[in-house]
């Protein structure tokens, strides 16, 4: 047995295998709600084998979206429809997960499908963003400050939004503190120039985050749900003067400290002069080093596209699982062709699918 198809148990919840699904925004939500095209895309993953199938970038306020076409939680409908596309995941042997999220100053913005780049206009369906501070992102429309009543709001939306979540059958929550949106905003001093308590020192300026991860936990407790929360950091901003690697490996054991039981490890998006060379793994060993430093567990990412190469990841102590985006997309049977190419026997090859199990 590989480690890439070991079970992980995290609290009571056990995941089949180590290959899992990055979330990937698909844009194509109406109001939010999610739709039959979103039904067969996360599904397809699991009947493909996949240990955790981690639902797109999922709004907790209408303005938190970062295009009109983004997913969310804000409400009791969307909820009633993930519900039947979790027990689709459910019904295929995967484990369930959606990420939460506030874009801040980069949402209300066209999807990458439409003509247009930019701010949507007021006139067209946009709406004022909001930021830790009135920084625009390049290219975008001026974000207002959030006061600390906005402050509370959110809060309180990420709490609802997880207990819908919880509610509706995900077995994982992730806390979207990455790729430049509201909690990452926060935590780089590039964006965040606030001189109050969510602001200045790196614990001021982490403040939000971790009242997120509190209330999140605090109101899946209440509800009586064991799902888990995940935190998805960025580990560097790649431009001078912001967030970095070290900050990050001490946010992570303070977000561990306060009940995040495990770090979704990416970088960048925060400002558009960034600067990252790309490569296969190339956000590896962001993850190795939280991992290690901060002693909590990790997933990588990273253009992984290859069964050996997760393996090694693993094998390596880099992280504890490895998530895929791009590849799955490409092939949404992944996890099942990994398995054959690293000669592991799994009993989960739907039985519809046996006539094409690679014969050994």
């Amino acid at each position: 047995m590989t480690i890439l198809f070991a079970p992980l148990t995290i609290e009571g919840t056990t995941f089949r295998n180590r290959l899992w699904v990055s979330p990937m925004c698909q844009y194509s939500a109406v109001d939010g709600m999610p739709q039959e095209w979103h039904h067969v895309h996360l599904a397809q993953f699991a009947t493909g084998g996949a240990g955790l199938v981690m639902a797109e970038a999922t709004a907790v306020t209408s303005e938190g979206r970062i295009s009109p076409d983004d997913t969310g939680l804000w409400n009791d409908a969307q909820r009633e429809a993930w519900t039947p596309i979790v027990a689709a995941i459910h019904a295929r042997g995967a484990t369930a997960g959606v990420q939460l999220a506030h874009a801040g100053r980069k949402a209300s913005t066209w999807p990458p499908f439409a003509a247009q780049r930019g701010s949507v206009p007021a006139a067209q369906g946009g709406w004022q963003t909001v930021a830790p501070s009135a920084i625009a992102y390049e290219g975008l429309e001026a974000p207002v400050e959030l006061d600390h009543a906005g402050i509370a709001h959110v809060i309180g939306s990420f709490a609802a939004a997880a207990v819908r979540a919880a509610q509706a059958g995900f077995d994982v929550l992730e806390i979207h503190a990455a790729h430049g949106y509201l909690l990452h905003q926060f935590l780089s001093p590039l964006s965040n120039t606030r001189t109050d308590g969510y602001g200045g020192d790196l614990a001021g300026r982490a403040r939000l985050l971790l009242e997120v991860v509190d209330a999140v936990r605090d109101s899946l407790r209440d509800a009586g749900s064991h799902a888990l929360v995940f935190v998805r950091l960025s580990a560097t901003d790649s431009a001078d003067g912001g967030w970095d690697l070290a900050q990050t490996t001490t946010v992570a054991r303070w977000a561990a400290d306060h009940g995040a039981v495990l770090f979704d490890i990416s970088s960048g998006g925060l400002v558009a002069h960034q600067r990252i060379e790309i490569g296969p793994g190339y956000q590896v060993p962001f993850s190795s080093e939280v991992r290690r430093e901060a002693g909590v567990r990790t997933s990588a990412v990273g253009l992984i596209g290859e069964a050996a190469h997760a393996e090694l990841i693993l094998a390596d102590g880099d992280a504890d699982a490895v998530m895929a985006g791009r590849e799955w997309l490409r092939d949404p049977h992944f996890a099942l062709r990994a398995s054959s190419e690293l000669g592991v026997d799994i009993d989960y090859w739907p039985p519809q699918y046996l006539r094409a199990r690679p014969q050994r």
